[in-house]
């Protein structure tokens, strides 16, 4: 029971806004939809579980659960970095998630959390990228969270993070924030009660919203890095 409480701890501190993680900076592309009127408040809720079935659970879940599982040997996690490198095309996104995976590594690097200060250094050695989701899995499974309560945490993030940008952008307001999260919960319990795919398949398909990111830095006005 007190390992389990120990767990559901941390998996509150290190999802809450509060954590400094790097992540409230970026939109992933919504800022730019949000801009072009091509996402209104009505359609957030369908979008964010478009998120989570096409980008998160057979991409960014596909990459945390490799590194959850690899994170006793550096060798194997570098590999699952440079699969992701690899497979996130946009270069926005490949430059937010190492952006999002430094922050965490140097909050906690300062935290004691075992593992971070060694992958920073592979990151500036150039042996690895630390992107996000692998990041998540290496310094989450050091933390204690077992594979199923890194999992939840990630994607919770994915929704807290998208439905936060769109409450700073002014598209909802708080209570619709809520509303927005809850129409999702089915979605994210569905998607966890799956088995994450293997690395060797990890995929994701959300054009319209990496072309979003792509056309990010030509908008005249910008809240988000990405």
């Amino acid at each position: 029971m007190t390992q389990e409480l120990a767990g559901l701890l941390s998996a509150l501190q290190f999802g809450d806004s509060f954590f400094p993680g790097g992540g409230v900076s970026l939109s992933w592309g919504l800022e730019a939809l949000c801009a072009d009127a091509a996402l209104g408040p009505g359609e957030l809720a369908a979008f964010v579980a478009a998120q989570l079935r096409l980008r998160w659970a057979p991409g960014e879940a596909c990459a945390l659960v490799a590194a959850w599982r690899a994170a006793p040997e550096p060798g194997e996690l570098f590999v699952v970095d440079w699969h992701v490198e690899a497979l996130t095309l946009p270069r926005e996104w490949r430059e937010g998630s190492r952006r999002a995976g430094a922050a965490l590594l140097q909050v906690h690097g300062r935290l004691g959390t075992a593992g971070a200060v060694d992958y920073t250094r592979a990151c500036a050695a150039g042996l690895a990228c630390g992107h996000l989701p692998v990041v998540q899995g290496l310094l989450w499974r050091a933390r204690g969270l077992s594979e199923n309560s890194a999992r939840a945490l990630s994607a919770h993030g994915l929704v807290t993070g998208q439905v936060g940008a769109a409450l700073r952008l002014g598209r909802i307001g708080h209570v619709q924030a809520q509303e927005v999260m809850l129409a999702v919960r089915p979605v994210l319990l569905e998607l966890l009660a799956q088995a994450p795919p293997p690395l060797e398949e990890m995929a994701g398909a959300v054009p319209a919203t990496e072309i979003a990111a792509l056309r990010h830095e030509t908008q005249a006005t910008r809240l988000f890095a990405n």
